[in-house]
């Protein structure tokens, strides 16, 4: 042990702990995250003490410090800042903002024997619309300057405003104005009407949480994270569930490079979220919730904490919420830096305490959940639609959209656009029509090259597909995903090669790692583009990338592994030529 951390006051650990104890292994994560925020770092020490406190053996917290990016067992900076890497800050010149504040650290440490500064990359930040982007300590950065990083930080208030529009503005309704929405004008726009419906609280007969199932049923909800799964029929499966006690679980673990959809929402307009979480606990019979926001996400983490402490003063949380029967808290968590995190047996397995491994599957999270008990998880969108669906009726819900893809979709537009932003429409619209009218068009002087649809995880697009609606069955139609709402847009002189580089290191980096053919497959298919990339292919390179993304696709436990060559794989199809490197 060296003489730092013999020197170590635990004085103040023990009283953090006095919070957490109580609540176990579950508690591990807020547990480190607490000690990291007053010691800089998760000594061994440190990280020993809290094992001890919470019956956690020192192997398992070790694993779980190592786990996590945003855990750090050794000391860092007095100032952490995180550039972010997606292809959307990339097109705005993010790798010059990194070089630039790394070069200064080093020059800092050379001059002074230490740097103030760690400088690191981030796979996606959430802020794309805002590229280039940034995270110095627990402030976000969009627009990001080096200098003003580096010399004097950023106060919260040069923050940028979110960029909020659309067609309609239902989910939207309270988002855009540059603040977060407080629990009095939410009510006033009509919030918690819905909660206040289905419990009797407005003169009207309580409905029963089968009706409430029903409705959203009837809604034709789909749930708006990626997996395209009906909203009702999971919850009905979690309904019909004998075991006892039962969670709900909102997943704001927003990672998906091109995502800044579920970030807008928590900050802007908090209560919406916890009205759909509080709903869908009293339809499957929970009285226990929990909200897991990525750790990136600071200002979300602290408006939906505001949130749930206005709910409790307004009774809207605790026991017998407005009067009623029905008994329902939540428990706020937020990520550590796992995009993993982001697949819904993973995050249980983060609230639980362990490192995100996803789980097998079957048992489904409806019958084996959160602490192995029934569980409904839903992304923030999806939570969001609930309350609108209840005020306005599964009817007039499904006149919004398509037939098979009913309500309004939130479309997270950013690259080389005029009006990179969150946009609000019904399914169905043409993607001519978000990119060219909602978004503005390409940026002066260029034409579009290529959109790269629903993420990381999605699949690219070229200009012969504007006038594909943008409905789940039209878009699948069209071999195209709809992924969580993702469209990053690429105009002709953008390098897609430099692109599909991007995409597959970010899955080499982000596999957890506990099945072989996402393991292995993901560090194969980065190799080789890596290979095409410099001119040094070797026979059969292009069979081989075919090989192993449908490998990846066919037999990986998750999906991360499932999606993680789709966009490689759609470029194969699509642009053939970006795969001769080094023969032109």
């Amino acid at each position: 042990m060296d003489d730092i951390e013999s020197q170590l006051d635990l004085e103040p650990l023990h009283d953090l702990l006095a919070e957490f104890i109580p609540r176990g292994r579950t508690a591990l994560l807020p547990a480190l995250q607490a000690a990291q925020a007053h010691y800089g770092y998760l000594p061994a020490r440190v990280a020993a003490e809290i094992g001890n406190a919470l019956g956690v053996p020192l192997a398992e917290v070790f694993g779980v410090i190592d786990f996590y990016s945003l855990l750090y067992s050794q000391p860092v900076g007095k100032t952490v800042v995180h550039v972010c890497n997606d292809p959307a800050c990339s097109l705005a010149g993010s790798d010059s903002l990194f070089k630039v504040i790394s070069q200064r650290a080093e020059k800092q440490a050379a001059q002074q024997g230490q740097s103030r500064i760690t400088v690191e990359l981030a796979p996606c930040l959430g802020l794309c619309e805002l590229a280039p982007a940034a995270l110095v300590n627990e402030i976000q950065i969009g627009h990001a300057d080096p200098s003003r990083i580096y010399e004097a930080g950023y106060p919260q208030s040069v923050r940028p405003r979110n960029i909020v529009g659309g067609d309609i503005r239902l989910l939207t309704a309270n988002c855009g104005k540059g603040r977060t929405t407080t629990l009095q004008e939410y009510e006033s726009a009509g919030g918690y009407r819905a909660l206040r419906r289905i419990l009797g609280n407005n003169g009207m007969l309580p409905m029963s949480p089968q009706d409430v199932v029903q409705e959203i049923k009837n809604a034709g909800l789909i749930g708006r994270g990626g997996a395209a799964f009906p909203t009702g029929l999971k919850w009905e499966g979690a309904a019909t569930a004998t075991d006892f006690p039962k969670y709900v679980v909102c997943n704001g673990d927003e990672a998906e490079p091109g995502t800044f959809k579920d970030r807008v929402m928590m900050e802007e307009d908090p209560h919406r979220v916890l009205e759909g979480l509080i709903i869908a606990g009293y339809a499957i019979g929970a009285n226990h919730g929990y909200i897991f926001i990525r750790g990136e996400y600071p200002h979300a983490f602290e408006m939906m904490k505001r949130a749930i402490e206005e709910g409790h003063r307004a009774g809207l949380l605790g026991e017998n919420i407005l009067g009623s029967s029905f008994t329902f808290d939540v428990e706020l968590r937020r990520g550590a830096g796992a995009y993993i995190c982001g697949e819904e047996t993973a995050l249980f397995e983060a609230i639980e305490g362990k490192r995100g491994f996803p789980r097998s599957k079957p048992p489904y999270p409806t019958t084996y959940g959160l602490f192995g008990k029934p569980t409904v998880i839903n992304n923030v969108e999806t939570l969001a639609n609930v309350p609108l669906i209840l005020q306005m009726g599964s009817e007039a819900y499904r006149k919004i959209g398509t037939q098979k893809s009913p309500g309004p979709k939130l479309f997270c537009v950013s690259g080389d656009v005029r009006r990179p932003g969150l946009y609000e429409v019904p399914f169905g619209v043409p993607l001519r029509h978000l990119i060219e009218d909602l978004a503005g068009g390409i940026r002066e002087g260029h034409q579009l090259q290529a959109m790269l649809i629903g993420g990381a995880a999605g699949t690219f697009a070229g200009p012969q597909h504007l006038d594909v609606s943008t409905s789940f069955e039209d878009l699948r139609a069209a071999g195209l995903a709809m992924g969580s709402g993702v469209i990053t847009v690429f105009d002709e002189t953008r390098d897609l090669r430099n692109v599909l580089i991007r995409l597959a290191r970010f899955f080499a980096e982000e596999s957890c790692g506990k099945c072989f053919p996402c393991q292995l497959g993901t560090q194969r298919q980065y190799e080789i583009i890596e290979r095409l990339a410099d001119g040094k292919p070797l026979p059969g390179d292009i069979e081989r990338l075919n090989d192993v993304g449908w490998t990846m696709t066919d037999a990986s436990l998750c999906g991360l592994g499932q999606t993680a060559a789709s966009a490689v794989l759609s470029a194969l199809k699509l642009f053939p030529e970006l795969f001769t490197f080094g023969k032109e």
